[in-house]
Order: structure tokens, then sequence, then C-alpha cells
């Protein structure tokens, strides 16, 4: 396989994308529930706009919080992040109910790559189980040498077609595209962060394991 890179200037844009394709969904929702606001005079309607607006704005705000850490540079320039802050954006993609999150991981700061790619690995566990399910998150070790250890369990489990190619910059139509930029950017961050990704599929459950790449 030939491992494809991308020059900087492709990687931002679909990195753009994709987080753009992430809060579009909400942001409609927003300006289709004002659009009621302006048009309707039943009580109902406007109490049903303002609801759709409230949970609308606050998942859109979860989800660039989300992207801040996990794609950006958290608006810091130090080379750590707090795993409770973490914590934090990682409890907000999780708002619909469908999937619920169990995180165990110590209150410490960690090298800022290591933490974006425990995020990205987040993203990618929700995939694994496409009708819900629970997303189990464990660290354990030191920030020198950490290991992330994600369980998704859920009915029709799966470890999604290509994302292991991604992950290792080999996919096999030989580029990439918005809909596999984050996977692909996984693989990336764990190569800085000198970490390596494995997934094992038993039954109903996913396992998604990173450890240092010279364990």
């Amino acid at each position: 396989m030939i491992t494809v890179t991308l020059d900087a200037l492709d990687l931002s844009a679909l990195l753009c994308s994709r987080v753009c394709h992430d809060v579009i969904s909400p942001v409609g929702a927003i300006v289709n529930g004002l659009e009621v606001l302006e048009d309707e005079d039943d009580a109902g309607m406007r109490d049903f706009a303002i609801d759709l607006i409230r949970k609308s704005a606050k998942q859109a705000s979860a989800r660039l919080q989300f992207a801040r850490i996990a794609f950006g540079a958290a608006g810091s320039a130090g080379a750590t992040i707090d795993l409770a802050d973490a914590e934090s954006v990682a409890r907000g993609l999780f708002g619909d109910e469908k999937t619920k999150l169990a995180w165990t991981a110590p209150r410490a700061l960690f090298p800022k790559n290591q933490v974006k790619l425990l995020l990205n690995l987040v993203v990618i566990a929700t995939t694994t189980i496409p009708r819900g399910g629970l997303i189990t998150v464990e660290v354990s070790g030191e920030g020198e040498a950490p290991t992330f250890v994600l369980t998704s369990q859920g009915s029709h489990a799966r470890i999604p077609a290509h994302v292991e190619a991604l992950i290792a910059g080999t996919p096999e139509s030989g580029s990439v595209d918005a809909h596999g930029v984050q996977p692909y950017y996984a693989g990336l961050v764990a190569r800085a962060a000198g970490m390596r990704v494995g997934f094992v599929l038993d039954g109903d459950t996913v396992t998604i394991r990173a450890e240092p790449a010279q364990a």
C-alpha cells in the first residue's frame, strides 16, 4: 500500500469541510426556528420554535467546542491539555441519548496530540455502533506512555469500512475526501504522538486500543 500524504492546504480544507458538515445541521435548525418565530402567531408553534432554537444552539456550541480541541489548537500555546476538558467536550457530543458515554481517566495534563487522538477516537467509536449503545473510555498510564481503550457496545456493532486503512494513511482509493479525513487525521495525530491504533470486533463489541508505538 502507498502512503497518502496531503499537503497542508488540502488537509486544512478537508478538515474545515468536516467541521462545517458537523455544525450546518444545528445552525440550519436555528434559522428555521427563527423563521417560525417571525411568521407564526400560534403560541404552541412559537414555544416549539424556541425549544428548537435552544436545543440546536446547544448542539452547535458543543460540536464547535469539541472541534476546537480535537482538530484545533484549543486556544492555547501550551503543549498540554487537561483530560477533564477533554471529557467535558466529549460528553457534549452525546446529547441525543441514543449513545451513552462512560469515562474513566485521571485528572491530569496530557500532551496535546495524545488528547487530540483520544477525542478523535471517540468520534470513530460513535461510528462503530450506528444504532447507539455504550462507549466506555479508559485512560491508563502516564502522559509519556499512556494507553487508551475505547469499547463500543451496541446492536450491529462493526468496524467501519476503510477506517483502519485511513488511520494507517493508506486508503484503498489512494485519496482522501471530506468523509474520510477524520480517521486519516486521527492517524496523523497518532503518529505525531508516537502511538499506534488497533481495532478488534467481537460480537456486538468493538474495542479500539491506542498505545505507544514501541510497546
